[in-house]
């Protein structure tokens, strides 16, 4: 059995989306926040102590797989669980595009919107060189996905991929933790409601973090902390 381990308003909802999109038979447990970070049972599962973790027993019961990092946590279930689906082949005319897009978002998108948060962070001037050196780099890599979505459905090209489904969250539930407001970005819009429309992303998202609307407008959403400290 494939088990997912998912830490609520986080990353591996990816895997939990992956994971309906394939049609896949997989086991779920959810981890709360504590209050922000993961709690010790989810700690305990991996040395980095973050999620998604999974574990699976599928193709050895006595030593079954332990496996984190969400690139390679796709991988793994595209091509053991998947049979290659969501993934373009070699052959695929759109191949090298599906690589570049599926890596960007790890590579390159999630980390500029942490810098750009940490810079927000250390310097509360707009007109800081730390903040207008990060704000700028993040502003360039959103034109450059809003570019690519004005001319194509999905980042791969005409067909849905695991590509997307590695974006969505750095564009949408990480806002939570960083006020991102996407107004005027209609290719990221459109693009985002044409994700909000898949019958696999509305179950991953009840399923994974039950009650919460996902962020698919481009309005900033209330932040994390913000409602955390309501809470307390």
């Amino acid at each position: 059995m494939l088990t997912v381990h998912h830490l609520q308003r986080g990353q591996s909802e990816r895997i939990v989306w992956l994971c309906e999109e394939l049609d896949i038979p997989y086991d779920l447990r959810l981890y709360k926040r504590d209050p922000i970070f993961s709690p010790p049972d989810l700690k305990a599962l991996s040395a980095l102590g973050s999620a998604p973790v999974i574990t699976d027993t599928t193709f050895s019961a006595s030593k079954p797989l332990k496996l984190t990092e969400s690139g390679a946590v796709a991988e793994y279930i595209i091509h053991k669980h998947g049979n290659g689906r969501l993934a373009l082949a070699p052959s695929h005319k759109d191949y090298g595009e599906y690589l570049f897009w599926f890596h960007l978002s790890n590579s390159n998108l999630q980390p500029v919107v942490m810098r750009s948060m940490q810079a927000r962070q250390l310097s509360p001037d707009p007109d800081s060189a730390a903040r207008k050196q990060a704000d700028g780099r993040l502003n360039r890599i959103l034109d450059v996905y809003d570019d690519r979505l004005k001319e194509v459905p999905w980042l791969a090209g005409e067909e849905f991929t695991a590509a997307d489904i590695m974006t969505v969250f750095s564009l949408t539930t990480m806002r939570l933790f960083f006020s991102l407001d996407l107004t005027g970005r209609d290719g990221i819009l459109g693009w985002l409601q044409r994700v909000g429309e898949r019958p696999a992303y509305r179950a991953a998202m009840e399923k994974g973090d039950p009650g919460f609307a996902p962020v698919l407008g481009a309005e900033a959403p209330e932040s994390f902390f913000s409602s955390l400290r309501r809470r307390v």
